[in-house]
């Protein structure tokens, strides 16, 4: 793996640099954090930026190397992430331009770009979380479209979505419960789909349960063929798993060095113990930086889909990331439990990950499985 970045390469980062200078005083005010229908507006006004700028399919076509210089020079400045695109442009789209027919990306692809349309993720359901291939929302071909019935749970940003990557099962007979299931692009504004917003932990309502009765989908919406959603899954997941979370990690170690200008400034850089604990999370989140680049290069080389790398560095990093809050708390003291302060909703957010894109769990199988060889539990 060779990420020195080329000529054309550090030309990259200047333009970018100057660009994010000049873009950047012209934003709105952020909306409130708990505002997602406000979110949406701003985040995808940001996107059109970049589409507008050129820099709007960094995620997906641009050299491993330019992609960490986006995410290295969009952080330092301190422009907007992803937000409520995160869907379609870290899940969804990627798949799509991997699995998808011509005319399903022509179709979907360049509003994901523009920041015209937002997606969703239905795969969890009540029954069926980190055992996905538990799912049973059933999809009944007729004709020319699929009739979709059930429930899914912690579908992200249903609530202002256009669009949904659903899980259905399809042929219920299967000698497999990995067989059988069939990916499908189906509009939140079908008839038949009820969303109802679930309340986090922090007040925020990003996650959704979507309740779905005889919704027809058209069949020409199936990413992949009938009964092969599984693999096509496994796409999403890779990407979830190995690159969705790289802008998280620049963020990170911004974090760690905001909190030690602050323990420095309130006195708790005097307590030995918790410069050590800073100095452990700055070694592990450049480790993880070093994994990121490897992973990405690695996705690179194979085709653009991330590999079981991603499992490595998703199982480490929900940690790490848990303890880099757990140490924000031991800094900011009676001030963690303010809820208007970002750092706050985020070490809330932060318990999350853990379960998130798959728990840890399942993570440790796949890394003893795929990387390790070790024989599947029985």
């Amino acid at each position: 793996m060779d990420l020195t970045g080329t000529d054309e390469e550090e030309e990259f980062r200047a333009r970018l640099r100057d660009w994010l200078t000049a873009a950047l005083p012209g934003l709105p005010p952020r909306p409130d954090p708990l505002d997602w229908p406000a979110r949406r507006a701003y985040d995808c006004g940001w996107q059109r930026r970049l589409y507008d700028a050129g820099y709007a399919d960094v995620h997906w076509d641009a050299s491993p190397t330019q992609r960490l210089i986006f995410l290295e020079e969009t952080e330092r400045a301190g422009a907007p992430y992803v937000g409520a695109n995160f869907v379609g442009l870290l899940h969804a789209g990627p798949t799509i331009a991997a699995e998808g027919t011509p005319a399903q990306r022509a179709r979907w692809l360049p509003p994901v770009l523009r920041g015209d349309e937002v997606w969703c993720q239905g795969f969890s359901e009540p029954g069926a979380g980190s055992d996905l291939a538990a799912l049973r929302t059933r999809a009944v071909r007729d004709g020319d479209a699929y009739v979709v019935t059930g429930q899914k749970i912690w579908t992200s940003h249903a609530e202002v979505a256009d669009w949904c990557e659903l899980l259905v099962r399809t042929d219920p007979e299967a000698t497999s419960r990995h067989r059988g299931i069939t990916w499908l692009a189906m509009p939140m504004d079908a008839p038949g789909v009820t969303v109802r917003p679930l309340r986090t932990l922090a007040g925020s309502t990003e996650f959704a349960e979507v309740f779905l009765d005889k919704v027809r989908v058209p069949v020409e919406n199936r990413v992949g063929e009938e009964n092969d959603g599984w693999r096509v899954t496994m796409v999403t997941l890779s990407f979830e798993r190995g690159t969705a979370f790289v802008g998280e990690v620049v963020a990170c170690r911004r974090l760690l060095g905001e909190l030690a200008r602050t323990a420095r400034k309130n006195g708790t850089w005097d307590d030995a113990v918790l410069r050590r604990r800073l100095g452990r999370l700055t070694a592990e989140f450049q480790a993880l930086w070093r994994l990121v680049q490897a992973n990405v290069s690695e996705a690179r080389a194979t085709g653009g889909v991330p590999g079981a790398g991603g499992s490595v560095f998703k199982l480490h990093y929900s940690h790490a990331r848990q303890e880099l809050y757990e140490a924000a708390a031991a800094v900011l003291g009676p001030d963690a439990l303010d809820l208007g302060r970002d750092w706050t909703l985020d070490r809330l957010s932060s318990l999350a990950y853990t379960i998130a894109a798959g728990t840890s769990q399942i993570q440790r199988n796949i890394v003893a499985e795929r990387i390790l060889g070790l024989p599947k539990g029985r």
